[in-house]
């Protein structure tokens, strides 16, 4: 088996001025900044990623950006693309959140061409799929998951696949302070890895990290991060404060 290098992703959401921002990842990169187990990106807001950038700038950590449009200019009030992006040497971004999801109308097509966009302009998809409560308790869980991520990865070559990341996100388990049992989150874990054996053959799919993203915390991150899928985790309100986002790297760092 492949071991895959942990990845810990920090979405800050709509949160931190530049100021604020440039505060929070200065202490960030002062802690583990020149770390080499464990694989960091941080997702400030738009208007933070001209302050973040050079203080990553020389460290180990990576820019991310929480979402883009899939042309690469136009008439798009509001919109950002992936080559301002990679003006501030982005090298992640995320693709397919249940907030742009359920609060902006994102379909599966729309996520799809954001994914062969980013890719297309070097920039490494963190593709979030996940159902919700009301999916689960029906149990359409794996129908679900099995739709979003085929529907999102539809187009992708073999070769670009190497570098994708997928998020697994129940959504009834973000900002609720619930959390999918330890055996919930690997089941699905395992189910997207199957996925993507299927759609990239076994090579491809045990080189692809697949991240938890309902609300891991240092208090339950060593359990979930010791299963044999779950390669990390997409961090929401543990990111927005250096000492629990440190926690987790450590974590991570821990749970080889």
């Amino acid at each position: 088996m492949i071991l895959r290098k942990k990845l810990i992703a920090g979405n800050w959401k709509m949160n931190k001025t530049g100021a604020e921002a440039l505060a929070l990842v200065q202490e960030i990169a002062t802690a583990i900044g020149k770390q080499p187990d464990v694989e960091v990106v941080i997702c400030p807001p738009f208007t933070a990623l001209a302050s973040v950038a050079p203080v990553l700038d020389g460290t180990l950590l990576k820019l991310g950006a929480q979402n883009m449009h899939p042309e690469a200019g136009g008439a798009f009030t509001g919109e950002i693309s992936a080559p301002m992006l990679r003006s501030f040497f982005a090298t992640h971004v995320i693709l397919g959140h249940s907030e742009r999801r359920a609060y902006f109308g994102e379909t599966d097509t729309f996520i799809n061409q954001k994914v062969l966009s980013a890719l297309k302009n070097q920039l490494r998809p963190i593709l979030c799929v996940g159902e919700t409560l009301a999916e689960r308790e029906s149990g359409s869980t794996l129908k679900v998951v099995q739709t979003q991520t085929e529907k999102g990865l539809e187009g992708v070559s073999k070769e670009q696949a190497a570098s994708l990341i997928v998020a697994y996100e129940p959504v009834w388990a973000i900002g609720t302070g619930k959390v999918a049992t330890t055996e919930q989150a690997q089941e699905v874990h395992a189910f997207i890895r199957d996925l993507l054996t299927k759609l990239f053959g076994e090579a491809i799919a045990q080189k692809v990290r697949i991240l938890y993203g309902g609300s891991m915390k240092p208090a339950n991150a060593p359990e979930l991060l010791a299963q044999k899928d779950i390669d990390g985790g997409l961090i929401g309100g543990a990111a927005l404060e250096a000492r629990s986002f440190i926690e987790l790297v450590k974590a991570a760092a821990a749970a080889k």
